[in-house]
């Protein structure tokens, strides 16, 4: 088995019910919802948002030691109007304006926002990467 993925990736979040309904807005649906975790399908993988006491609780850790940590999750579109589309329906939905989307340097397009819990996302479009029709790399 390739070592080189990944099956889960799971935010830590003040509110579930919050996170839910922000992520609902922006048109994503959960596969699940439970007491202190909701999973989501992602092609393969499962994307999750645990409540912070949850997911303190399952480390051993105090609250307090979780942070937000310095990384950005990424979503690519194909074009330069889609992320400006994505990206406002982000912000109408409650997310938080870090840089709003602008060429870049290196030839793409991007824009970061915070959701409602301070995760950062990037919403791009890169010209040197082609995505299919169901938006996965190629």
């Amino acid at each position: 088995m390739k070592t080189n993925r990944v099956t889960l990736i799971t935010l830590g979040v003040k509110d579930l019910e919050r996170a839910v309904a922000f992520y609902g807005s922006i048109g994503w649906e959960p596969s699940s919802v439970l007491d202190k975790v909701a999973f989501y399908d992602m092609n393969g993988m499962k994307f999750g948002f645990y409540t912070l006491e949850g997911l303190a609780e399952d480390m051993n850790r105090p609250v307090e030691a979780l942070g937000t940590g310095a990384m950005t999750l990424g979503q690519n579109f194909p074009t330069e109007a889609e992320v400006d589309a994505a990206y406002e329906a982000a912000i109408a939905a409650g997310g938080t304006v870090v840089t709003r989307p602008d060429k870049i340097f290196w030839g793409g397009y991007s824009g970061y926002f915070a959701d409602p819990d301070g995760h950062v996302w990037e919403y791009a479009m890169n010209p040197y990467w082609e995505l299919d029709e169901d938006g996965h790399l190629t």
